[in-house]
């Protein structure tokens, strides 16, 4: 058991540290809307993880067979989302610039947490390479025999997440607090140009 939750440790790292656009727009919720904001966000993000190393856990290739022809639809969706919220942010930032309103990240701050948590959680769902990812691994280590050790690899896998998408929220949450207001309007102008730029590489790389 103890094996198999060291190995969901590392599988959960190795599919959240690579910095994506999911990591950009969990420092980028931090920076602009604050720390508990980007908790949510960063909760979201590995909760997905979490539900696709249990669906791997349950249903190791089945599953990845029936995700793999979904994949490139699901990148344009996600990619698209991305483009939209990218663009959202940098408009509301112009109008905040145009108006009297101090910025734009104060009406993003008001926002529910358990909003920012779903928009998270559902942007992360849409993509099914996490799902195949993990369901490689469970086939491949032997040790991950039974029900038992196939759900302790993917708790782990989702507690290892959750802690790096908290480090991101907290370094946006950091950044946000120790810049004024002219550092986090600058900060948050190239976060949602990066926003932008990754969902174009994604819908570029879901064009034949």
């Amino acid at each position: 058991m103890l094996q198999a939750a060291i190995a969901g440790a590392l599988a959960g790292y190795a599919i959240a540290i690579p910095v994506g656009a999911i990591a950009v727009l969990i420092i980028h919720t931090g920076l602009t809307q604050g720390l508990r904001a980007g908790l949510a966000a960063g909760a979201g993000a590995a909760t997905a993880d979490l539900i696709y190393a249990s669906i791997a856990a349950l249903a190791g290739l089945w599953v990845s067979t029936f995700i793999g022809p979904l994949e490139n639809p699901l990148r344009i969706v996600g990619g698209t989302i991305l483009i939209l919220f990218g663009l959202r942010g940098l408009w509301a930032l112009r109008s905040a610039r145009e108006t009297i309103e101090p910025s734009a990240a104060l009406e993003e701050a008001r926002r529910p947490h358990h909003r920012t948590y779903l928009a998270m959680l559902g942007l992360t769902l849409l993509n099914p390479a996490t799902v195949v990812y993990f369901a490689a691994l469970i086939v491949g280590l032997p040790f991950l025999g039974g029900a038992g050790e196939r759900l302790a690899f993917a708790a782990a896998a989702g507690a290892a997440s959750l802690s790096w998408q908290w480090l991101l929220a907290i370094f946006g949450a950091a950044l946000g607090r120790g810049g004024g207001h002219r550092v986090r309007r600058i900060s948050a102008g190239v976060g949602n140009g990066v926003i932008v730029i990754m969902g174009a590489l994604i819908l570029a790389s879901a064009v034949p």
